[in-house]
């Protein structure tokens, strides 16, 4: 199997994955839920001792362990359910070997400890050995348990990330000040940055001016210290609202070749980026065409919703940045000439993509994202293009469940969960 086609395939699974446990999210409870005490007021507290040892973490290297305590203020036995949420300074979202994790009861008891992702987050979680997670521990009236807590990072940490923050998950049955976390410093100054990525270049399809054909640019800068150490993909989704799912054509722009771009009934899976792309690698651009098929379900020029949503190829499923803008298309009269299917009057080595270290995002691009967090973009276009509506900072679960939910997608999921247990068992 080709690797990007493979690529392409683990990013849809992943992608559906995420879709279906963010809907399954609606209906199922986290576990923290569980530990409600009946009159709903929480009695739990908890405390993290300074670690030891102090100094930085290297990656790779040595780790760090803390005493997490427990204290129940109440005259009652309470419930606790240990829930860890770790947070990076930085644009990458963490893989679940990016950050070591174990727990030791300070009582010897057995514990058994494992990292989880919920949300495209990371989360440690812990409980008594042979028994089920969802019993959690049961702490005493006036009474405190202590366990040790080690953290270290992983070999392959990102280079774009720094700090390492860890954060006791609030809950019901902790108190209104029961929370604790520690900042764990990373062996290196830092500078957190984020990933940009943007639409411009609206025009006619080469050879072709036709309603139903218009061309884009997938725009993508990096800025901050490090570099993606995970391919990127990105997942372009278009709507036309009132017409229902009208089919389209993507083709981008490779090596100097219109290529045809695969979709399923979600969305179209653009080239990937490959890993390593950073500050220095400078402006990436990747060239499109959007067209509406010939038997296309609309009948007159309607506005078509663009989002490209851009994460790992593979793991975490979080998105990492996203776009978003407005185009009109058309269907084609009979006089109206097709694009051509050769390649670019003036290919370059590289036609998909070019970089300029001075780049920056195009001024009719209003980008709004904070350092570290999911960076959203908006597009005005000019002639037959909208203006675009503002994006919200809603992450890959929430904006590709709504479509699955729509359009199916339990079968969606299916279909990827069983096309990649085929393919793994090929492999």
């Amino acid at each position: 199997m080709p690797a990007r086609t493979a690529a392409r395939r683990t990013v849809r699974a992943a992608a559906a994955t995420a879709v279906v446990a963010a809907v399954a999210g609606t209906a199922l409870m986290p576990l923290s839920a569980y530990a409600a005490p009946s009159d709903g007021t929480g009695v739990l507290k908890v405390t993290m001792a300074d670690p030891d040892p102090s100094g930085p973490l290297k990656r790779g290297g040595a780790a760090e362990t803390f005493e997490l305590t427990v204290t129940n203020t109440s005259d009652k036995a309470a419930v606790f359910h240990p829930q860890l949420i770790g947070t990076p300074s930085g644009p990458s979202p963490l893989q679940k070997d990016d950050v070591t994790f174990k727990v030791v009861a300070a009582d010897g008891q057995p514990t058994t400890s494992f990292i989880e992702q919920k949300d495209g987050g990371w989360q440690g979680t812990f409980h008594a050995a042979g028994k089920p997670a969802g019993d959690g521990y049961e702490v005493p009236a006036n009474r405190t348990l202590t366990w040790k807590v080690t953290i270290g990072l992983g070999a392959n940490y990102p280079t774009n990330l720094g700090d390492f923050k860890l954060d006791v998950l609030p809950s019901p049955e902790l108190a209104k000040d029961g929370t604790a976390s520690h900042t764990l410093k990373t062996d290196s100054v830092f500078k957190a940055g984020k990933l940009n990525t943007w639409f411009d270049g609206f025009g006619a399809c080469q050879g072709s001016t036709a309603p139903d054909c218009l061309e884009l640019n997938v725009k993508y800068l990096a800025d901050g210290d490090g570099a993606f150490h995970t391919p990127l993909a990105t997942r372009l989704e278009l709507k036309a609202a009132g017409f229902g799912t009208p089919d389209f054509q993507v083709r981008a722009q490779v090596g100097g070749t219109w290529q045809d771009v695969k979709s399923d009934s979600v969305a179209f899976d653009l080239p990937v980026i490959s890993e390593g792309f950073g500050a220095a690698s400078g402006e990436r651009t990747t060239r499109l065409q959007v067209k509406l098929v010939p038997k296309t379900k609309l009948t007159m020029a309607a506005q078509i919703e663009l989002k490209a949503n851009v994460a790992f190829t593979k793991g975490n499923p979080k998105v990492i940045a996203a776009a978003t803008g407005k185009i009109e298309l058309a269907p084609a009269t009979s006089s109206s000439p097709s694009p051509s299917p050769t390649t670019s009057a003036s290919p370059s080595p590289s036609a998909s993509t070019t970089a300029s270290a001075s780049a920056s995002p195009s001024a009719s691009a209003s980008t709004t994202a904070a350092a570290g967090g999911t960076t959203s973009t908006t597009t005005t276009g000019s002639g037959t293009l909208a203006n675009t509506g503002a994006n919200s900072h809603t992450g890959l679960y929430s904006a590709l469940a709504a479509a699955l939910v729509a359009t199916g997608g339990a079968a969606v999921w299916l279909g990827a969960r069983r096309r990649k247990a085929v393919s793994g068992s090929q492999a």
